[in-house]
């Protein structure tokens, strides 16, 4: 019997892809990333089954293109790049990989939040360009203290929740916002307060986003919720980087209506060397490394695998969107 036919818009781990050799037909996109459209289009016409990433757009014309498709299996916990809607229609399955990217995603927004309320991006760019030349003096290139702080969480969600018990071991102080509080009995066991949106905003130190982009988070960080927040204030996100308007947050960050901003997601990434990001010292800047951790993409690659099995098989993907 002839073997099913795969196709990856990038290449996986060597074990993930010895795998799928063993029971598929498998090309991989070697060229381009993201892998053109048009490119895309002529692959997914005969395959049944599709793993993608997180920047790979496939959108409606796309899948009503693959007339064989049966699984589109996608390395990451986001899935607000494929067109779920169509897929359901079409009977495709959707898998992503939630969980085994939790911890490593709150570790950084962690490590985000304390490097930029340190300084120590900062100072590794001081000493690099060599503008420490003198030893600092007791009002010298001070950061902020965590402790006592008012960590305001937007999304406690897997993500968020992990995030809390962080803060936690640091005495800060949480509170969060969801479209729903959750349980009482789950407050009091993450330590956490909920608060309107607009509580959250006027009254966190620190605000770190995990939420999904939506129709709804769109460039929701706009200058409206900069003029609400706190002067000393910060902005972490590991989320989407849509969520922000990056444009109102460069203004912000330049006039010091908030104190600074450490992001791992931008509006378009890779983001461009001379972005006006790029220029501030009150930013710190990550490339989108949330879940990058050789154990994190272990796992993520195993589930990514998995979720194509089942799906090309007619079965529900461990994680599954929709259908």
């Amino acid at each position: 019997m002839e073997k099913k036919r795969i196709f990856l818009t990038r290449r996986l781990h060597d074990f993930a892809l010895k795998e799928l050799k063993e029971k598929y037909h498998v090309e991989v996109h070697s060229g381009k990333i993201p892998i053109p459209k048009s490119k895309l289009r002529s692959k997914i016409k005969d395959i049944d089954g599709l793993i993608c990433f997180p920047y790979d757009r496939i959108d409606s014309e796309l899948i009503e293109t693959a007339k064989n498709l049966k699984v589109i299996s996608t390395y990451s916990v986001g899935f607000d790049h494929i067109d779920t809607r169509c897929a359901k229609k079409n009977k495709i399955r959707v898998g992503y990989t939630p969980k085994v990217l939790t911890d490593a995603t709150a570790d950084l927004a962690f490590s985000l939040m304390t490097d930029i309320l340190r300084r120590v991006s900062e100072g590794d760019r001081i000493i690099r360009s060599g503008r420490w030349t003198v030893i600092y003096g007791a009002y010298d290139y001070v950061g902020w203290d965590l402790q006592g702080k008012t960590l305001g969480i937007f999304g406690l969600g897997r993500i968020g929740s992990t995030l809390a018990k962080r803060a936690n071991a640091f005495d800060m102080k949480i509170i969060y916002h969801n479209r729903k509080p959750i349980p009482k009995s789950m407050e009091k066991k993450l330590n956490v307060r909920y608060a309107t949106f607009d509580k959250l905003i006027s009254n966190s130190d620190i605000i770190s986003i995990h939420v999904p982009h939506t129709e709804h988070t769109d460039k929701l960080f706009d200058k409206k919720i900069f003029a609400k927040m706190k002067r000393t204030a910060f902005l972490v996100n590991t989320a989407r980087g849509k969520i922000i308007n990056e444009k109102d947050l460069v203004e912000a960050l330049k006039k010091k209506t908030i104190a600074g901003a450490a992001l791992d997601v931008f509006e378009k990434e890779p983001i461009d060397k001379n972005h006006p990001l790029t220029k501030l010292q009150n930013v710190v800047l990550a490339p989108h490394i949330g879940s990058s951790t050789e154990e994190t993409r272990t796992k993520m690659a195993q589930l990514t695998v998995k979720n194509l099995n089942l799906g090309i098989n007619g079965k529900k993907p461990i994680y599954s969107v929709g259908y």
